[in-house]
């Protein structure tokens, strides 16, 4: 959707002005009317719509895109946000940037994967590029300004926005990060595209989605052509609180855009020294473009749990009963090398923080070995761990959930079970060191 001013119908009056919660309307001057100028809308638009009730006489309308409208040959390549914050790159970045890769091939040989890296010289973001290469990056776009040094809502959207414009790639994904989950949506409204949200699976496949567009219904597949081989990227998703899978398709707009989960796509193996294509894109931004001012940053003084990146989670449910069963799962993680992660109940029943949450409205993690101790199973949960290379379920109740994606179940009281594990931990650790010292 878009926003247009009907010049015959504006008088200048400026109500629309104080109708925008983003300053998006300025003047420019019109000889139609008593006034001498009109309305028009700027870059700073996110398409809100609150200004359409506001105009009196009928000015604002809602201009949508018409079915055909768009040259699906003229957006080539996928993008990757290489998200980094203080010149290190998050570790989603990495992992989509090999999901790119592998999407890119699929495609076409001639379609490339390109990391997008936001930011300044002084984060020295330009030591990131190396990397992104040596994880399939093919083409490595810098966009760099001393006003991108640190992460503005209204900085990233417009040089991004603006980039997409002009080099017009096909598919652009981002991490479901705080940052990706508030940046995606903004560039998506101003590209009057489709975005698809959390999405855990991401797969093209052209004959299919032609197939697909055609047999449905709901859409009108006129604009499309079967001889077509331009690509529709399958975005799935959980729907209706993870109760169902549901695919999603974006047929008559370009870029297709996405946000993936941290955790859900695999890494690709590194190339130490992998080579590519570097772009400088030069942003044309300035101080008025962002409307927010960072004064100092403050971190949180609070442990920080990095659920993503840990190998092994031991993580708790409402089988521990109250807050102190958790004293019991941070000897166990520290004992095995983990951390310690909970689920959905626990939070809720005020146990343990948010940032401890796995699951579909928490954190998707793929650790080496995960535990589930205390945990029924619930589907929102198992979304978010069932991807784990092993799985071990302790709870009382042998018909539980959680039982039917466990590698291993131990059916029992976890005051018993996990005190029994420890002592055979540091059994075999003594078994260990004293043959290492043989």
């Amino acid at each position: 959707m878009a926003i247009e001013i009907k010049k015959d119908k504006c008088i200048g009056c400026g109500i629309c002005f104080k109708s925008c919660p983003m300053d998006a309307f300025e003047f420019e001057p019109y000889d139609g009317n008593k006034l001498g100028k009109v309305a028009k809308v700027n870059s700073k638009c996110t398409f809100c719509n609150q200004c359409l009730t506001a105009c009196k006489y009928g000015a604002i309308i809602e201009k949508k895109t018409q079915g055909g409208e768009v040259d699906f040959s003229a957006y080539k390549h996928i993008w990757v946000f290489a998200e980094q914050r203080n010149g290190k790159l998050m570790n989603v970045a990495l992992e989509l940037i090999g999901e790119g890769y592998r999407l890119a091939k699929e495609i076409s040989p001639d379609t490339k994967v390109c990391a997008v890296i936001i930011g300044d010289k002084d984060t020295k973001v330009d030591t990131l590029e190396k990397e992104c290469y040596e994880y399939g990056a093919e083409r490595v776009i810098m966009i760099q300004d001393p006003l991108l040094k640190n992460y503005t809502t209204d900085g990233y959207t417009k040089v991004l926005t603006d980039a997409i414009e002009e080099m017009k790639p096909e598919i652009v994904i981002y991490g479901a990060t705080h940052i990706g989950r508030d940046l995606a949506p903004r560039v998506a409204a101003r590209l009057d595209t489709g975005l698809t949200a959390d999405c855990t699976r991401l797969d093209v496949k052209v004959s299919s989605y032609i197939e697909y567009a055609k047999k449905n219904t709901t859409l009108d597949t006129s604009t499309l052509d079967p001889n077509d081989e331009s690509t529709g990227i399958k975005q799935t998703r959980p729907a209706f609180g993870g109760n169902l899978m549901a695919t999603i398709i974006c047929p008559r707009t370009r870029p297709q855009m996405s946000t993936v989960r941290p955790g859900v796509m695999q890494k690709r193996e590194r190339i130490p020294g992998a080579k590519g294509e570097r772009v400088d894109y030069k942003p044309a931004i300035s101080k008025d473009d962002i409307r927010v001012e960072i004064i100092d940053i403050v971190k949180s003084a609070k442990e920080l749990v990095s659920l993503t990146d840990a190998e092994i989670i031991c993580s708790g449910g409402r089988g521990l009963g109250d807050a102190s069963g958790f004293k019991l799962i941070q000897k166990f993680a520290d004992k095995v090398g983990g951390v310690v992660g909970s689920s959905r109940a626990a939070v809720d029943a005020g146990w343990i923080d948010h940032s401890h949450q796995v699951g579909q409205t928490g954190t998707t993690v793929k650790p080496k070995i995960y535990f589930a101790c205390g945990i029924s199973g619930a589907i929102q949960h198992l979304a978010g761990m069932q991807t784990s290379d092993m799985i071990v379920a302790i709870n009382k109740d042998p018909d539980a959930p959680i039982f039917e994606v466990a590698d291993y179940g131990i059916v029992g009281d976890l005051y018993k079970v996990i005190p029994k594990i420890i002592e055979e931990w540091d059994r075999a650790e003594e078994l260990y060191d004293a043959s290492t010292k043989q």
